[in-house]
């Protein structure tokens, strides 16, 4: 069974680095980082959040009403944080296994 991170997931944790977002917050900026490539819809959103919350990555800090819409807050546990970290570097360590194999391929066209 493979520990690859939802991507998601890994967006939803990344955007919570910057401290705590509600979620159509969390939505732009998901859009942000993955370059447009991911479009969460509020449901998905939310239901990912109780999840991770569940396993202890996000926590609710706080609500809000705002122009009368109920605004709930979350934020990155440090549990969250440490996940992030891990699929990181494994994303890291995945595209430079991908480069060195692209420059061996690269040098036996340059022949």
């Amino acid at each position: 069974m493979s520990n690859e991170m939802r991507e998601p997931t890994f967006f939803v944790l990344t955007a919570l680095l910057g401290g705590r977002k509600h979620g159509y917050a969390l939505i732009s900026e998901v859009g942000t980082l993955s370059e447009g490539r991911l479009t969460l819809q509020v449901g998905t959103l939310y239901g990912s959040l109780e999840r991770l919350a569940r396993q202890g990555w996000v926590e609710e800090s706080g609500t809000e009403v705002v122009a009368g819409r109920h605004r709930r807050y979350f934020t990155i546990t440090s549990q969250g944080a440490a996940a992030l970290e891990t699929e990181s570097a494994r994303l890291t360590d995945r595209a430079a296994r991908a480069t060195a194999l692209l420059g061996r391929y690269r040098e036996g066209f340059a022949l």
